[in-house]
């Protein structure tokens, strides 16, 4: 769990399979201090002396366009935790190991930049979507806003006893890029779409029958609204930045 591990690129390359057992996470306890890390594999295992997985970081990135529409990805079938649900743009892992790091240190969290988590996010945008790098000038783009402390067993794919699901500290990110270009991975992403405010909310109805993240129903339910409506402070002020909180909201 603590051994080395050569700093290295991520180039992106592998199957969801080869990607659990290859990356690895950064495992943190309840007050975000770093533990270790482990595969994305152990990680997400829910079982035997772990019943929740083992807590590591993981990032949400929440990408607006010129009309502060917010980007959705439905999230491929072949994901093997939360298949087929939807959720916010991108969600994903800052990883150990690798260069440049993603990993944040206390100052980068209480200093409100988290660096680390934005570089993951960078990454996994041009895995997932296809969204250049170069959109980016730099980590700087993303307004990191808070973390949130969450556990969820994925009983929907996996019945009541699921062996996966997702134990995370996850840091939220703001970012607003006009005029995106947009190139899915299908082995990633089943589907995208830009909605407004009133779109979503048509959308999360229970009459709809769409299956939406954990992660994403906790942050659309406990925060979203208010960032969404003052999106030009949120983007550019730290008028609603809580680099110090962690919202623990466990609902497994």
């Amino acid at each position: 769990m603590n051994g080395s591990a050569q700093q290295h690129t991520w180039d992106g390359s592998g199957t969801q399979e080869e990607f659990m057992k290859r990356d690895e996470c950064i495992l943190v306890d309840e007050g975000d201090e770093i533990v270790g890390h482990s595969s994305k594999y152990q990680a997400h295992r829910f079982e035997g002396e772990q019943p929740r997985g083992l807590l590591h970081r993981a990032f949400s990135v929440f990408l607006f366009d010129q009309d502060d529409r917010l980007l959705l990805q439905q999230r491929a079938g072949s994901k093997i935790t939360f298949p087929h649900v939807w959720t916010n743009t991108c969600c994903s892992h800052p990883l150990y190991g690798y260069e440049p790091t993603e990993v944040d240190t206390k100052e980068d969290v209480c200093n409100g930049s988290a660096p680390g988590a934005a570089q993951a996010a960078i990454r996994k945008l041009e895995h997932e979507l296809g969204i250049s790098p170069e959109t980016f000038s730099s980590s700087e783009d993303f307004k990191f806003l808070t973390r949130l402390h969450y556990c969820a067993r994925d009983e929907k794919t996996w019945g009541p006893d699921a062996p996966w699901g997702e134990h995370e500290m996850d840091y939220i990110l703001f970012a607003k890029v006009p005029n995106v270009v947009l190139n899915p991975n299908a082995d990633e992403v089943q589907a995208t779409a830009y909605v407004t405010r009133a779109e979503l909310k048509e959308m999360m109805e229970p009459n709809n029958g769409l299956l939406w993240s954990p992660w994403f129903r906790i942050i659309a339910e406990t925060f979203l609204e208010e960032w969404w409506d003052d999106l030009e402070a949120t983007l550019t002020t730290n008028k609603h930045v809580d680099a110090k909180t962690i919202h623990s909201i466990l609902k497994e």
